[in-house]
């Protein structure tokens, strides 16, 4: 293997890519090794560096760290010229690649008087000491006096690997990407179910009028505030859907959208049967209450009442904008200010339409935002997916599920972008073909 300051750009690339860390390959593909050993936290203060992640190249900077100890380690083995000489071995711990254990080597030795001393073998010692001060992966040559021992201690094979590290960095898992759809159809049937039970316990608005709500004292009721809301919602979601079918990563992505969507609307089913609203206007017209706690009809449209605290359309409107943000390049601030934009006016036309309380709003963005960010704050944090007496977010009630989700996530998503499979096999086939004719068949 090649020292590191004679790296070229593919060796660079190649090196980012092992790591997880293929979103800086555009960026730093044309660096030498000896320029990545320098990359610096100052850096990572202007673009293009500063365009790639928000963490302030903080896990870049931390696997460069990593490399410059194994180059200097690798510079003490291998000498002042880069390799061993006359084959002995350099000053320090050398590794002669042999995976088990092997005799030390000492650089002093016993004489008969008729030569040169000839090295004194003598079994190895595990701690790596022998008549002699430690010396650990080649630091402390400076340490080096006359007489000193010289431990020779074998470390395993190279590309010898435990099964554990022959799983990727970012494995699809498809599997778990199924329950964690299957959790978010059941959260959303289980609303659904709710919404009927809730239904029945509307108090009539002729005996309880609407709660005082700042906002309606503020703003007039307009009729045409909610379809606005419901067609940026859709376009929020498509935008979002069109991201996540594109993302390389989908699978990852798409369970940890459905685990969130999927608690969220569990935990709206709860504020919405322990606290039962009167309705927020007197324009609402709810269906008529059914024995069975139905409230529809297979022919007819009938509006539900009592699922205010709280919004669900602020939680697709805010958790899709979360996601798109999140998961979309840097480079595309303008999408993502257009798309905070929206959800915003979407926000304030399902308060304009007087369809929930401004408490309603609130709470639903808070929980959503908050659970966004503790779920992806946990993902990105390999330390907090060991459960400890200090780790308090291992006492979460869902988090024997995110780990069975993400267990085996050791890195941030890169942002990488690709076509789906299906898409992709469907464009290879419409290509035409050709084969290369023999020069015999040539006339």
């Amino acid at each position: 293997m090649r020292k590191v300051s004679d790296w070229t750009g593919e060796d660079v690339v190649h090196w980012l890519g092992d790591q997880g860390l293929q979103e800086y390959c555009d960026s730093l593909g044309s660096l030498s090794g000896r320029a990545l050993l320098g990359l610096s936290q100052s850096d990572f203060a202007s673009p293009p560096l500063s365009l790639v992640t928000s963490d302030g190249g903080k896990q870049l900077l931390e696997c460069v760290q990593t490399l410059r100890i194994q180059n200097h380690i690798r510079a003490h083995q291998d000498g002042p010229n880069g390799h061993a000489p006359n084959g002995t071995a350099a000053p320090g711990v050398s590794v002669n690649g042999d995976a088990g254990h092997a005799p030390a080597t000492l650089h002093h030795g016993v004489s008969n008087g008729n030569g040169p001393p000839k090295p004194k073998t003598l079994p190895a010692q595990r701690n790596g000491i022998r008549d002699g001060p430690l010396l650990a992966n080649g630091f402390g040559a400076d340490l080096r006096q006359e007489g000193d021992a010289w431990i020779r201690i074998p470390l395993p094979a190279p590309g010898a690997s435990s099964p554990s590290s022959l799983r990727p960095p970012l494995p699809e898992e498809w599997g778990r990407t199924g329950v964690a759809l299957a959790y978010a159809l059941t959260c959303f049937v289980l609303t659904s179910v709710m919404i009927s039970v809730v239904h029945e316990r509307v108090p009539p608005k002729e005996d309880t009028p609407p709660l005082p709500d700042k906002f309606f004292d503020w703003f007039d009721r307009k009729e045409w505030a909610f379809l606005v809301c419901e067609v940026i919602g859709l376009g929020l979601v498509a935008s979002w859907l069109i991201l996540w079918a594109l993302h390389k990563h989908r699978s990852i992505v798409g369970r940890r959208f459905f685990f969130i969507i999927g608690t969220l609307y569990l935990y709206r089913c709860v504020t919405m049967y322990i606290t039962t609203l009167p309705v927020p206007g007197l324009h609402f017209r709810c269906a008529p209450k059914m024995m069975a706690g139905g409230g529809l009809t297979i022919t007819g449209s009938h509006h539900m009442c009592g699922d205010y605290l709280y919004s669900g359309h602020t939680v697709l409107l805010t958790l899709s904008y979360l996601f798109i943000k999140e998961y979309s390049p840097r480079r595309m601030w303008w999408f993502h200010c257009v798309c905070w934009l929206l959800c915003g006016v979407g926000l304030f036309c399902i308060l304009l339409a007087h369809d929930h309380y401004s408490i309603d709003v609130v709470v639903a963005y808070y929980v959503t935002t908050q659970l966004f960010w503790l779920y992806h704050t946990m993902a990105n944090q390999q330390v907090l997916k060991a459960p400890s007496q200090n780790n308090f977010v291992s006492r979460v009630w869902w988090y024997g599920f995110f780990l069975y989700l993400e267990a085996h996530v050791q890195s941030p998503l890169p942002r990488l972008y690709q076509l789906p499979p299906s898409l992709r096999r469907l464009m290879a086939r419409g290509q035409a073909r050709y084969s290369r004719l023999a020069d015999s068949q040539c006339p």
